[in-house]
């Protein structure tokens, strides 16, 4: 039940908060796709809890292997629609002609803005489960959902954009970076919703350099490997 107030508090904050934005711009906003995005909200979520304990726990260990795995599936699943489509979300290992040579600099403030939280917040020592699980997991299942096919459903419900460094930012990257952050750092537990902001800065503000590579690039690759070595660089650093 809580797992369940905690997804249903993050629709309600998407659906008033996008549907607020797209009443100053009703032109270039669908309603249809932001309760789309609304849906792949709770698919994800649905996934990445076994059904909310439903789902039988078939894979050992101590961190969430299944839900995981689950998730990318159904994120692999979206992506292969017509509606979607891997090319267009980012699930291609092409990189669009010249954006590697712009994007390193960028990549490597995202290594370092990681290397600064590990040295400033640095983990005890870390068992061989939890550093192959930060080593592929996080990055594989999160940046194919938030970069790749909610990005591309908060893109096509908000299609007004603006031309900042060299690429073309829309709500729908806000959004994304937006529900990230609240991935990690909101809940509902003891009765009550919680919200850690240290967390959400943590998480949704590098999330924009993410995005930023993924719109350059036109690839997911770069996000998922620097997202996995955000994750790691502290255990095995």
């Amino acid at each position: 039940m809580a797992g369940l107030m905690g997804l249903g508090g993050v629709l309600v904050l998407l659906l008033l908060l996008g549907g607020m934005i797209g009443l100053f711009d009703r032109r270039q906003f669908s309603s249809r796709w932001l309760v789309i995005a609304a849906l792949l909200v709770a698919i994800n979520d649905a996934c990445l809890t076994r059904a909310y304990g439903v789902l039988p726990h078939l894979i050992g260990g101590e961190w969430n292997w299944q839900g995981k795995l689950l998730a990318l599936a159904a994120t692999l699943i979206i992506a292969a629609t017509p509606a979607f489509g891997f090319r267009e979300v980012g699930l291609t290992l092409r990189q669009e002609p010249g954006s590697l040579k712009a994007a390193l600099p960028v990549a490597l403030l995202y290594c370092a803005f990681f290397v600064v939280i590990a040295l400033a917040f640095p983990s005890g020592k870390a068992d061989a489960e939890t550093v192959a699980f930060q080593l592929t997991m996080p990055g594989l299942e999160e940046e194919p959902f938030y970069r790749g096919v909610l990005l591309f459903a908060l893109n096509q419900a908000f299609t007004g954009r603006k031309r900042f460094l060299g690429v073309d930012w829309g709500w729908g990257a806000v959004l994304s970076c937006f529900l990230f952050g609240l991935a990690h750092a909101f809940g509902f537990s003891d009765g009550h919703f919680s919200f850690d902001a240290m967390t959400m800065a943590l998480t949704a503000l590098p999330s924009f350099i993410a995005v930023w590579l993924r719109l350059r690039t036109g690839s997911v690759l770069l996000p998922v490997l620097l997202h996995n070595f955000g994750n790691s660089f502290s255990l095995i650093g």
